[in-house]
């Protein structure tokens, strides 16, 4: 039986509950839903990017990005992506964001996705992340 690997990249916060950032079991990597903090640094509490879309959704990209490379894997190995948005008025932007940023990554494959819209993040942030991955 293949062990369970909690992952926790260094730019990352402890998380506030018990769960990880990401788990690996075998060659199946899920990332939990991410956020767009800053990296971590002692004695601050958790900052977002910034106020904008733009902002949190890149910094929330670099966040998940780092948890895949902490499970070995990279964005090619992504099977699913889930967005979940707290305002439909974002969705022509995110997608914007998406593509962009992707095209800038050189995905070979652009895995399943999905959006959604949830109002359940805490206040002043507008987009959460996770992922599930596969590797080779």
């Amino acid at each position: 039986m293949t062990d369970k690997i909690a992952l926790t990249p260094a730019t990352h916060t402890t998380p506030p509950a018990k769960f990880s950032h990401g788990v690996r079991k075998g060659n199946i990597l899920q990332v939990a839903g991410q956020v767009g903090f800053l990296p971590a640094e002692e004695g601050r509490p958790p900052t977002p990017a910034g106020p904008t879309l733009r902002e949190q959704t890149l910094q929330t990209l670099v966040n998940v990005k780092a948890i895949l490379e902490e499970g070995g894997a990279g964005w090619d190995d992504a099977m699913m992506i889930r967005v979940y948005l707290t305002d439909t008025g974002h969705f022509v932007e995110m997608n914007e964001i998406y593509n962009q940023y992707f095209e800038e990554q050189g995905l070979t494959a652009p895995p399943a996705a999905r959006t959604t819209v949830y109002v359940g993040l805490p206040a002043g942030l507008l987009v959460e992340i996770d992922v599930l991955a596969v590797l080779g």
